[in-house]
This record gives structure tokens, sequence and C-alpha cells, in this order.
């Protein structure tokens, strides 16, 4: 005969439980109604974890916060009762104390998939989180833990944070700088791919990686097969890119690793907190620091945009018969020439350079050498000045390099939103950059105004900022949001 768990309010007969209370000046015990706990170690509500539950009413006064009471709890007989009755399947406050993360909404990762993103702090991975966040939060959850939760740079912390949490698939969408060393670029973007890709075997779930198309060699027509040598010559970062991808095509084959690598052209997007790759080359413009053309008329690229994929993540975990142990090239329908694209982002801004001059690239390479001559002058006499990483791809400025999405529409998947393109989303991105960049003092012209939609008070606070605090603390100006639904019974 199988015994009925009971609840800590059938146990304590303390008379708070859900239902009819013993005293009309009782109150329901937020134990009764925590829903986020419901059903663990077999109880209603939280009524088998009540520990972890702030402001219960034991002892007949109100409690405090886990930390503050859990040293209590572990002496109370209940407490112990749970946990001789529940033995090795009783769960760690620390498990408990995930679900109650956001008290405004309730976590039930045991109805949905439940997924770990590394890299979330990126441009790709913000927009993959932000895609789970809105438009798939009844059916997935996904954690993004920082660096310093997990560096993929210690296996032990791969290792610690996967025996914590036993996600339903892994997205890698972190990555070393592309001027990092070689000390980092392997670590990072080499072992700690493959760490990743190995706690994915280990779990026997999905391992989705987002490699790039500088493991890609210049030309047309580039498909999923192709890449550039693997040499001493090649440097750091598309050197521990295509290992990672070698590696990862090797545990699918051998090891039945379910893995689809997304390789991208040159990202574009907006909330990247970092200049880099696309946005270098605007802010180059923006900034008036490109007075001739780098390039030459006719070199086409591939462009990936972020928004265009979280759909497709979304799809392929959906759809893992089909898309397990495969290479998409995962880019923009048409490339763009480099030579149109920096001029419409000089004509949105209404500048007059960069001039229609373009340097040859044995003179633009020439440059670069003096360049980084006299910064290592200027670096012995303590001024720190670094070179735009994206230098290192000098080369790619004067070449051609179009990647094949033949596979892709061919897929079940196809190439939605095919309409979306850099330049339908051009003016978008330059209206929220130049305005990030003005705000930091990075630039201080362009065509938008800085203040356009700012908060009201802002003309006020430059001006006159003795007048706006004496209209404000004077009840005469309130440009404060309204709070009082907080304190709604």
């Amino acid at each position: 005969m199988i015994r009925k768990k009971l609840n800590c309010w059938e146990v304590m007969k303390c008379g708070r439980g859900p239902g009819k209370l013993l005293s009309g000046k009782m109150e329901v015990c937020p134990v009764a109604t925590e829903r986020r706990l419901d059903g663990k170690h077999g109880g209603r509500q939280a009524g088998r974890a009540c520990w972890v539950v702030a402001g219960t009413f034991c002892g007949g006064k109100v409690q405090g916060t886990f930390a503050k009471k859990f040293n209590a709890c572990k002496t109370c007989v209940f407490y112990k009762k749970v946990l001789e009755e529940e033995g090795d399947d009783f769960q760690k406050p620390f498990a408990l104390l995930k679900r109650l993360k956001k008290p405004a909404r309730i976590v039930d990762i045991s109805t949905k998939k439940f997924g770990v993103l590394i890299g979330g702090s990126g441009l790709i991975g913000g927009e993959l989180m932000h895609y789970f966040k809105t438009e798939t939060k009844n059916e997935v959850e996904v954690l993004a833990p920082n660096s310093k939760r997990l560096s993929l740079r210690e296996p032990e912390d791969i290792r610690l944070y996967f025996q914590r949490y036993k996600p339903d698939f892994i997205i890698n969408a972190a990555l070393a700088a592309i001027d990092s060393d070689a000390q980092i670029s392997y670590e990072v973007n080499y072992l700690g791919s493959i760490n990743l890709a190995k706690a994915a075997m280990a779990l026997k779930i999905p391992y989705i990686h987002f490699s790039s198309a500088a493991v890609l060699p210049m030309g047309e027509n580039l498909t999923e097969e192709d890449h550039v040598p693997l040499t001493a010559d090649l440097p750091f970062y598309p050197r521990s890119k295509l290992m990672a991808e070698m590696s990862l095509r090797n545990l699918q084959e051998t090891r039945g690793l379910d893995c689809t690598i997304i390789r991208l052209g040159v990202v574009y997007g907006k909330h990247d907190h970092k200049i880099q790759g696309f946005h270098r080359l605007l802010f180059s413009v923006a900034t008036q620091a490109m007075p001739f053309m780098m390039t030459r008329r006719g070199v086409l690229h591939s462009y990936s945009n972020t928004r265009k994929i979280p759909p497709f993540v979304h799809y392929i975990l959906e759809h893992r018969g089909e898309f397990s142990a495969q290479t998409y090239n995962f880019v923009d329908r048409n490339p763009i020439e480099l030579s149109q694209l920096i001029f419409a982002v000089k004509s949105y801004l209404e500048l007059k350079s960069p001039r229609e001059l373009y340097l040859p690239y044995r003179l633009t390479k020439f440059g670069k050498i003096c360049l980084l001559f006299l910064l290592r002058k200027l670096g012995r006499i303590g001024v720190e000045v670094r070179m735009p990483a994206e230098l290192m791809f000098l080369e790619y400025f004067y070449k051609t390099q179009i990647l094949s999405i033949e596979k892709l529409q061919k897929s079940s998947y196809g190439n939605r939103h095919s309409e979306l393109s850099v330049y339908t989303e051009l003016p978008d991105i330059i209206d929220y950059y130049c305005k990030r960049w003005q705000h930091l003092n990075l630039i201080s012209h362009g065509k938008s105004e800085i203040y356009d939609g700012a908060r009201k008070g802002i003309t006020e606070f430059i001006q006159s900022p003795q007048n706006l605090i004496n209209d404000i603390h004077q009840g005469k100006a309130d440009y404060f949001a309204d709070f009082d639904s907080l304190n709604d019974e």
C-alpha cells in the first residue's frame, strides 16, 4: 500500500493551508499558493518544499528569506521527515530556488524544453535570448550563464554546470575576439567548443554550434564542404574555428554527436555593444575615418541578419532528424557589393567622405604596415593604441566571398524572411548605432539628432539642471514612471 505524502500544513497543523482557515484572522501561508514548486517531493504547491519559500508562518510568526531561515528549517521535524522519505530523490535547495528566481513568472521546465546558451551577451546570443524569452516562453526555457559562471576555458566549469543543470539542448554562440592570442583562441574557440560537444554527447542532447565564413577561401558559390587549408600560416581566429568544425564532424561520424553547425557570413544587426565587424565599417564611415575607398569595385560578400537566426535555430531543434550531423551556410539570399554599401551609408549620413577614390591593395597593405610600425613606437612610450582587429582580414576587402545557400534552400526550412537584407535594415541600424555612439561621445555628427525622442526634461537637464530639480521637488514637474500598481491588493 502506497502511503500518501503529507504537506507541511497537514503535519504541522498550522491551519494556514489551502481551503478553510481555522481562524478568520489567519492568512493563507505562501507555501499553500506557491505553484512553481507544485509536485516537488510529491507535494501540493510548495507543501513539501516549504523551507525555500520566504514569508512562511512557521512557529506562529512570519519568517524571512531562505538565507535567514534555513538553519532553523534544518532542525524542523517536517524537513527531516521529507528528507528521510525522499532519500536519494530529495532535491537540494539550490534546485528548488531556481524556480523562484523570477517571481513575476512561473518557470516550469518540467513541461518545457530547457536549453543552455553559451555567449548570451553577444550579438547573436543576445538575439537568441530575446527570441526565446518573447516568442517561445511557453515552450522553451533558456539559461545563459556568463563567463564567470561558466568559462569555456575551464573544463571543470563545464562539467559542474551541466552536472547541476541537465538541459535538453546546448547552443554555442560564444567566440574569442578575432585578434585574440593563440592561447585564448585555442582554449575558447576550439577546446571549449569541443568540450561542450562532449557534454552534449554525455547528456545525449543536440548541440548547435556557430561558425564563421572566416574558415572559407575567397570565391563564389562556396559550399558547406569548402574550407581553407589548415596550416600554421592561418591566423589564430580562423584556425581555431576551422579546427572546431573539423573535430565536430569527426565526433559526428565516429561518436554519433547530434550537432548542427551554422556557418555565418558578415553578421549585422542591432544591440551589439562592441564596435566590430560590420559595425566597425559603419563606425569608420560615420566618423569619417575612411577618407578613401579601401576596396575595389565589384567586391561582393555574403551577409547574415541576426533577426533571421533565432527562428532557424528553433526550427532545427524541432526537426533533429533532418538537421542532425549537418552544416549549413546561413546568409542572406543576395550578396552585397562592399563599395555600394559604403556609399549607401555615406549618403544616408549626408557625409562628404569617403571619396570615390579606390586605393590599390598594395598601397593599403603598405599603409597598414606603416601604421603598425607607428603603433609599436607609441607603445614604447606608454601610449596604448590598438589597430582595428578587422584589418587582419584586409585581403577580404579586395576579394569576393559568396556563400552558397543551395543546401539551405533545399531543406524543409527553405530561405524564409528572404526579403530582409542589409539594405532593408540599414536605415534602422544606422539610426540605432549613431545615436548610441553620440550618447557615448564617440561621434559628434550625423543625420540623426542625438536627443530625438529623448525623455522629457532632457533640455532642462542640459541647460538649467537647478531649475529642473527645483521643479521636480516642488511638484511642478513629474517625469517619473508610475509604480502605484505594485501596491495593488
